[in-house]
Order: structure tokens, then sequence, then C-alpha cells
């Protein structure tokens, strides 16, 4: 199939894969309202999302399952790849496509019967030609379940400030912060083992060099229109790397510290939402931040005041706790309210 059309300020991409069900057979009611996890959490379904960055308008995408369930893809020319495994071929199965997030329109081109020696997958960093190369200024990590509803050639973004003043870089602007902040918001007593939360549950700081497993929560869900400031209290212009932010509808009090992975990158293959992306500017000691869930499900980001624009959409459409990874050159974080 060849992606036709695209749109950008989404996140997220085509998901690709097969189902045992006959289409014909499904009542378009009962079909949820994203594939990844909705529907490959029911039996029979196997999907998984496009990488981003070979969803560009106009690649042709290849697709198919071997004889072990073993699916694999290929991006115009580039070698086959292997996507995921695990798919029952002792039945029929129907080719699963849905057009989501940054993918508009696809087209349904041919098929054919992959020989055998295509099926040797490489991986994606064995790919080197430039078009199928990720961009190096491209910081947002992944995301799932974005749908804000939009009609056709009507997405606007318009970057809002969040109420932080303006003020200078020079980290010394904590007087400058709104006069009354809501003094509720903790955070969560789950957290990864390599972080340490202090000072009534204000600060979270790194504990160990090595910072695989550094994820904190808020102890309650965001509410609409309500901006969070975070302080950037440690950091260490050594070492490199930013923080990593981003909301969930998982109830971190559901969770157990086993759960919580050494990649935070995998949480979006749970079944509930989650969505995760990196501060895109420098940050140092001093530095506030503001983030802010407006009640269209876009995050809006802020960085001493300057309004840095929507950075993610989300499903606000059920409770969302923000929650935040230490990692690289930041250390310590504070919630200011």
């Amino acid at each position: 199939l060849q992606i036709t059309k695209k749109q950008c300020c989404w996140s997220g991409a085509l998901r690709l894969g097969f189902t045992s069900k006959d289409p014909s057979r499904i009542n378009p009611d009962t079909l949820p309202k994203y594939a990844c996890p909705d529907l490959v959490s029911q039996s029979g379904f196997w999907a998984k999302a496009l990488p981003e960055e070979f969803a560009n308008e106009g690649n042709i995408i290849a697709f198919w399952v071997d004889k072990k369930g073993r699916v694999f893809y290929r991006v115009n020319d580039s070698a086959a790849m292997l996507f995921f495994s695990g798919v029952r071929t002792a039945e029929p199965l129907w080719a699963l496509i849905d057009v989501y997030g940054l993918t508009r329109g696809v087209q349904l081109l041919d098929s054919e019967i992959i020989p055998p020696d295509c099926l040797r997958p490489r991986s994606f960093t064995a790919i080197r030609r430039p078009s199928l190369r990720r961009d190096t200024e491209d910081t947002r990590l992944s995301v799932s379940l974005c749908d804000l509803n939009l009609q056709e050639d009507t997405f606007h973004v318009t970057a809002t400030t969040c109420p932080i003043p303006q003020n200078s870089l020079n980290s010394q602007h904590s007087h400058l912060l709104p006069s009354q902040l809501e003094s509720d918001l903790r955070f969560h007593h789950l957290r990864g083992p390599h972080v340490k939360i202090l000072d009534d549950q204000t600060v979270a700081r790194l504990e160990h060099a090595r910072e695989e497993r550094t994820l904190v929560f808020t102890s309650r869900p965001l509410r609409i229109n309500e901006t969070i400031f975070v302080k950037i209290n440690k950091s260490n212009a050594v070492r490199t790397g930013t923080l990593s932010y981003g909301v969930t509808s998982c109830d971190p009090g559901t969770l157990r510290p086993s759960d919580l992975p050494y990649n935070p990158e995998s949480l979006v293959d749970r079944k509930e939402f989650w969505a995760i992306c990196r501060v895109v500017v420098p940050l140092q000691s001093g530095d506030i931040l503001g983030f802010m869930v407006n009640s269209d499900g876009e995050l809006h980001l802020s960085h001493n005041g300057a309004g840095i624009g929507m950075q993610v959409c989300a499903d606000c459409s059920q409770p969302l706790w923000m929650f935040f990874v230490l990692h690289g050159a930041i250390m310590q974080i504070r919630l200011l309210g």
C-alpha cells in the first residue's frame, strides 16, 4: 500500500497487522476506537504501529506474515524488517490497516507472494538509506491513542503560553511564578528504584548513576487547563540527555515497582493510554517548566515563561496522570504546584 496523505502536528502513524476474523462478519459498531491497544487485546487480532519516520507521504509499504507467524515489512526498496510475531497462521488471515495519527490516507496497490530471500529481516539500525534515516532533531520518543476528532483540512495549532511570567534564563526566577499555586500536588509514592522522593514528596532525585528506572508520577490526575510547574533543581552539564515527560490514563496506584520498565518507551505497548516526549530545549539548574493539557487534549509546554507550544495530544476523555523520567543531565526536579 502507498501512503497518499500525511498530516502534521500529530504523533503516531499507520497501524498494520492481520486478523483471523472475517471482516464481513464483523459489526462495524463493535469495532473499538483504536487498533492498538484496544483491538489487539481481543483474540484473533494482531497489529503494531509503523515507526513515524517511515510514514512519509508517497512511501510504499509492503507487509506480510510467514508460516511461523512472524510479520515483516518493507518501506520502498529497503530490506525487509521484522515487525512482530505471534500471529496464528493455521486459519485464513485478512490484512488489518488502521489509518491513524500522521497518516491521513492510504491506497492499496497490489499483492504478491514474497520470495524466501526476502524473509531475512534487518534491524532499524542497519538501514542507511537517507530517506529512511531518523531525523536527529526529532526528540519525540513515542505516543499512542491520539484522537482530537478533527475535520478534514481544518487542523490548526496555536501555541499557548502557560501563565508563567517572562523572565531571563539566569535560573533565578522562582519568585516570578504566579502568586497563587495549588499546594496539593505531590509525587506519587510509586517510583522507579533508581530515583528517590524527598521533601514531602515534592522532589525527585537520581540515586544511581545507571539511571535506567527513574519514573515518577503525580499523586493525582491533572485537571483540564491546569498548569503544572516543575523546577530543575539540579543538572550536570558534563552529562548528556534531558528530561522526559508524559501523560497516562494508568493510575500509578495500580502498578508495582516491578511494572516500571528500563525503557520507558515500552510503556506505550500497555493497554492504557501512554504518551511520552522529551523536553526539546536545553535545560539548566533553576529553569522552570510549565505543562498544561487543554480541553482538546493538547499538551502544551513552556520554558521559563516562554510558550513552546503543543508537544503531543492526549486522550483527555479519561483521567490523566503526569509522569517524568530523570536521565542524563537532569538529576533532580521539584514539583512547585
